[in-house]
């Protein structure tokens, strides 16, 4: 069992609702347990680290991507690359191994679980530079 910690709204209902609809693979990884609520790891070594609950990010000039409706924040840690659900709370985040996930199964990956987290109501959309209010 993967010990991962679980978020501050992990027992908000929408992540129960969530997480009753993951896939059981995604790509050529198979889902494993896990030791927290609201939490899926995929993978052996854990190449995707899903927590649903985690605070909602603001508005940001990181990256946003928006594969089957989803808009997801993208951003380069040191490790990895960490993917957080925008506009819908409670938000979701991903932690994948890019030694693992090649950028078009990092597609494949989003596509997939975008239909889990489209169940959580979208309040706020990302948005282009140019689309952005003026500050």
């Amino acid at each position: 069992m993967e010990s991962v910690e679980s978020a501050p709204n992990a027992h908000h209902p929408d992540c129960a609702e969530v997480m009753l609809t993951l896939p059981e693979t995604i790509g050529e990884f198979e889902q494993r347990p896990t030791s927290s609520q609201g939490t899926s790891v995929w993978g052996e070594p854990s190449a995707v680290v899903m927590r649903c609950g985690v605070e909602p990010i603001g508005p940001t000039d990181y990256p946003c991507v928006s594969p089957a409706g989803v808009d997801w924040v993208w951003v380069e840690q040191e490790d990895y690359v960490q993917l957080i659900s925008y506009g819908r709370e409670p938000s979701v985040e991903l932690l994948v191994d890019e030694d693992q996930i090649t950028e078009s199964a990092m597609m494949d990956m989003q596509l997939t679980l975008s239909g889990p987290v489209e169940q959580i109501e979208q309040t706020r959309e990302c948005v282009s530079v140019d689309e952005a209010p003026e500050i």
